[in-house]
């Protein structure tokens, strides 16, 4: 049986693709973005326990060497992530893609579709395909939430079950991407030369984040790569120090002309469509 280390499902939600959606956060990331807003994503759990002594609901438990969690008694109080040293989540749960759907059952009436994200979502390829073939039965949208780094033109199976996809580019430089993320932008922006054509993107992400990122360069090479495909969303997202690492939140928050800036200047390269967040 396939699973996923799922960490979170959010019943609706109206920021992870169109219209009402559910939300299906995966652990485990490739990437360790500077800016990462949920960075207790990144690594898995090492199981080391620090979490457990902390946890006040009895929801955290050691047995036979593994960290193991108790979603009926978690408080969501947060007090694992902040004694964690890994920075990681133990609240993590090894799910099918029948257990999700059967989780989410209640929702479907009053959502457009299901959108799975991450951490880096993509790790687990036969898991989503699974998750979106039943979705699909269910007259649903499937859209993925990823960082680009994993080649998803080679996955002809689950593209065939996948609406669209929604790809960052956190730079269009691959030293700068590096910095920022530890890996190259070379993967991101192929999957979007490649996906674009097949019409499997809905938008790409960029977020603006000044004195640290060359944000015009950025832009200019991502409104480049989807000009040719006007139904393609570019999303400009002002960095906001909102659950970032220590060393992130002295960068300044860009302004409104610094963003209206950056949208002109995806809109003077040919992209029709440009969101502000």
């Amino acid at each position: 049986m396939i699973t996923a280390p799922v960490n979170k499902i959010i019943p609706f939600s109206c920021v992870d693709g169109p219209g009402n959606r559910t939300a299906v956060f995966l652990q485990g990331c490739n990437q360790a973005c500077l800016y990462c807003h949920n960075p207790e994503t990144i690594a898995m759990c090492s199981n080391c326990g620090a979490c457990v002594a902390v946890c006040p609901a009895g929801a955290l438990s050691m047995e036979e060497g593994e960290v193991r969690y108790d979603i009926t008694k978690c408080c969501l109080c947060d007090a694992c992530l902040k004694a964690c040293p890994s920075l990681s989540s133990p609240r993590i749960r090894q799910l099918t893609a029948e257990q999700v759907m059967g989780e989410i059952a209640v929702n479907l009436p009053f959502i457009s579709g299901i959108t799975v994200s991450g951490g880096e979502c993509s790790l687990h390829p036969d898991f989503i395909r699974e998750l979106f073939t039943l979705a699909r039965e269910k007259g649903k949208s499937t859209f993925i939430d990823t960082n680009g780094q994993t080649p998803l033109w080679e996955q002809e199976a689950l593209l065939a079950v996948t609406d669209k996809t929604m790809i960052d580019l956190k730079s269009g430089d691959d030293d700068e991407h590096r910095q920022m993320s530890g890996l190259s932008a070379a993967l991101p922006m192929e999957n979007i030369r490649r996906l674009a054509p097949l019409g499997k993107i809905y938008e790409i992400r960029t977020v603006v984040v000044p004195g640290l990122l060359d944000n015009r360069r950025t832009v200019e090479a991502g409104a480049r790569l989807i000009a040719p495909y006007p139904d393609i969303r570019y999303k400009l997202i002002r960095y906001r120090p909102f659950g970032v690492r220590p060393a992130m939140p002295e960068t300044p928050v860009p302004t409104d002309d610094e963003m209206a800036e950056l949208e002109a200047l995806a809109r003077s390269c040919g992209v029709q469509d440009v969101c502000v967040v």
